[in-house]
């Protein structure tokens, strides 16, 4: 029977470790923090719960032109969110380390790292040490946020995302410094929270590597929301003096706020793990260097998740563990095609795309038809007061296979799948088009969109 040891129990290691289980293997589960890590109990499970508060006071917020009248202003309890939130975590948490147990994984609390070949040696949290000794090695370390020696985190008033929930007030006046999907996330959910918000961006607008539209039709809703966008400022130190945070941009010019967010990245959790010296290659980042297959360059350890910086999303993570498991235990394996995936942000509205982006398409030279259709124009929408949004799809010209998607408006991240369907099938729009959908409904958008690709021969 194989033995594997798998550092780490987020998606990419307890995920790996349901497969390998799956498929007969022995498994031993290290994680230092709780299982699940910090995709779980600090990341994207806390987040999205504070953002699911948040997307409900901005529906009330629209309350009246759907002719209800609120009595009273409704506001968070910030005590109350953030103690939900970390309830929630911590229960997902448990139900993610018990079904670990139920299918027999073995799970240890504590520090690993790789003492030689197929070798793991694990400093328990309870006292003392252990040695594994596996077949392969599974590395889902996972990864940190990123700080400045400029700007560096108080756990008070200066925070990065993970020490976001143990606030038990509102911010009076929040500035998030970085306007990828951390920050534009965080900027949103505090900004339909009823929190003053200043978004400190230092590209041209906020969400620069996404869809250029979505990005545009965001930073709009943003701004009429009340939220200030500062373009092209880079931040070049944070302060704090008592209640008030000071941001100081390169350009010289100054934020104050009560709080500052700083969503400035993240750093790989590979140091102090002996990879280089077992053999594992790292890129200039810290990264783990993988393989469409989750391998390393050291025979008989594959790498997980965001340690391995190829997309930092929990979905590829846990992709990345599935296939790894696959392909060491001789099952069926389809190598990690990025081009097929599918990925939210999670503002208000939100974005999901699926495929090729457009601006991968025209760096390729592919030739492709564009159809864009707003939601406003759906008739669901317009029962439920939306008005920002659209759907678009890119396909092959003359053949009319759907290559990518992008969907920008209320659970986008529902609406996608049909979409992931097709890229990933490599429908056509036709085929999109011809399948029935619910009037009135959201999805009817998708077939409006498709039906607009459709040429005659």
């Amino acid at each position: 029977m194989t033995h594997v040891a798998i550092i780490g129990g987020g998606p990419g290691g307890y995920e790996a470790a349901l497969v390998a289980r799956r498929l007969g293997a022995d498994v031993t589960l290290v994680e230092k923090t709780g299982i699940g890590g910090s995709t779980v109990l600090t990341d994207c499970v806390p987040s999205k719960t504070l953002i699911a508060t948040s997307d409900f006071l901005t529906e009330v917020a629209g309350a009246a032109e759907l002719g209800v009248q609120v009595p009273r202003e409704i506001k968070a309890d910030m005590a109350a969110v953030n103690a939900r939130v970390t309830s929630l975590a911590e229960a997902q948490s448990g139900d993610i380390a018990q079904r670990l147990q139920d299918v027999g994984a073995r799970l240890l609390d504590g520090s690993a790292r790789v003492s030689g070949p197929g070798r793991v040696e694990v400093e328990l949290t309870a006292g003392g040490t252990e040695t594994i000794d596996a077949d392969a090695i599974l590395v889902a370390t996972g990864a940190h946020p990123r700080v400045s020696p400029d700007a560096m985190p108080d756990g008070e008033r200066i925070l990065t995302w993970e020490q976001l929930y143990g606030l038990t007030t509102l911010p009076e006046h929040l500035v998030v410094v970085g306007s990828g999907v951390t920050g534009a996330e965080f900027a949103s959910a505090y900004n339909g929270l009823g929190v003053r918000v200043t978004l400190v961006s230092s590209r041209d607008r906020v969400l620069p590597g996404e869809d250029e539209d979505a990005a545009n039709l965001i930073e709009d809703v943003f701004r009429r929301r009340g939220m200030e966008v500062l373009g092209r400022s880079r931040m070049q130190s944070v302060v704090r003096d008592g209640d008030t945070v000071t941001v100081t941009l390169t350009d010289g010019r100054t934020v104050e706020g009560s709080h500052c967010l700083l969503a400035l990245g993240s750093i790989p959790n590979t140091e102090g793990l002996g990879l280089e010296e077992a053999g594992v290659r790292l890129d200039d980042g810290g990264f783990v260097k993988v393989d469409k297959v989750s391998r390393t360059h050291a025979r008989g350890i594959y790498a997980a998740g965001d340690c391995t910086g190829v997309l930092m999303l929990a979905s590829v993570a846990a992709e990345q563990g599935r296939i790894a498991m696959s392909h060491l235990l001789g099952d069926a394996v389809h190598p990690l095609d990025l081009r097929k995936m599918s990925s939210n942000i999670f503002t208000s509205p939100e974005i999901a795309t699926v495929g090729l982006s457009q601006k991968a398409i025209q760096e390729q030279g592919m030739l492709v038809d564009v159809a864009s259709y707003p939601l406003a124009s759906n008739a669901r929408a317009k029962m439920q007061g939306i008005h920002d949004g659209f759907v678009k799809l890119f396909a092959r010209r003359g053949v009319g296979t759907v290559v990518g998607g992008v969907i920008v408006g209320p659970r986008a991240s529902e609406l996608v799948h049909v979409l992931s369907l097709a890229v990933s099938s490599s429908l056509t729009a036709d085929q999109v088009a011809g399948a029935f959908t619910v009037y009135p409904s959201l999805s009817g958008s998708v077939a409006e969109a498709a039906r607009h690709l459709h040429t005659t021969l």
